[in-house]
């Protein structure tokens, strides 16, 4: 009878083992790994555009690290469209790609403070980062109160918008004019105008999802307190007296 229970137990703890083996191959499919990997490119980015061991005489420096940040966040809108076509949407990878997210736009903003402090002041990037934990506190809040606030377009063109602006404010700094060779005519782009546009557009669209996010979280914080609130005169039915029968 010892025998069978010690069976019993060690059959129950390799079920177990395999169950969470099992589990967790199944979070760590392709689109969590390119979540996983749009992390691991931060320290490659910041270090590119810190170190001097890479030469910036004819734009390597800006080259790499501008191609380095494209690619990163290429994988952004491709692991939430791998996970949605094949079925891979876990936990891990709903948790894992807003961080990545924030990670990434946040530390290419604070380096580029340093890197090109000329189109990249300290103060609009701290008014980016304030909206950053504003909306973070908001989700908190709400999940806490049992429900959720879903991303929106403003947040996502936001996020197209801070790209384009850390590009070429990387680009920026070692070419403010590109000429273009388009046949016989020679164009002029100036990419000085395309991240100093891009950046007020980011601060702006910072400011307006904020205040769209905190209405929308203020209204469903309203409604799940009216719905909890009893309405106005109402009063609890009360039981009716119970008449004892005597025999």
């Amino acid at each position: 009878m010892h025998l069978d229970m010690m069976c019993i137990a060690d059959l129950a703890r390799m079920t177990q083992t395999s169950c969470y083996k099992r589990a967790g191959r199944a979070s760590l499919n392709l689109p969590n790994y390119l979540t996983i990997s749009r992390i691991l490119s931060i320290p490659l980015f910041i270090w590119i555009l810190s170190t001097s061991q890479i030469s910036s005489v004819h734009g390597e420096k800006e080259l790499l690290a501008a191609a380095v940040f494209a690619l990163a966040a290429i994988t952004d809108r491709l692991d939430g469209y791998l996970a949605r076509k094949r079925g891979q949407v876990t936990r891990m990878g709903m948790l894992l790609d807003p961080l990545a997210d924030k990670l990434l736009i946040v530390s290419a903003l604070v380096v580029l403070v340093q890197f090109n402090p000329r189109l990249m002041p300290a103060w609009i990037v701290i008014a980016v980062l304030a909206r950053e934990i504003l909306i973070t506190d908001l989700r908190l809040v709400a999940a806490a109160e049992g429900f959720t606030i879903q991303a929106r377009d403003l947040g996502k063109w936001k996020m197209v918008v801070q790209v384009v602006a850390v590009i070429a404010t990387i680009l920026e700094r070692h070419w403010p004019l590109v000429t273009l060779q388009l046949g016989g005519f020679h164009p002029v782009f100036s990419i000085a105008w395309t991240a100093r546009l891009s950046i007020w557009a980011m601060l702006l669209l910072s400011v307006i999802s904020a205040v769209d996010y905190f209405v929308i979280f203020w209204s469903s914080i309203d409604q799940a307190a009216t719905s909890r609130r009893a309405p106005a005169g109402f009063r609890p039915r009360r039981k009716a007296p119970v008449t004892a029968i005597r025999p």
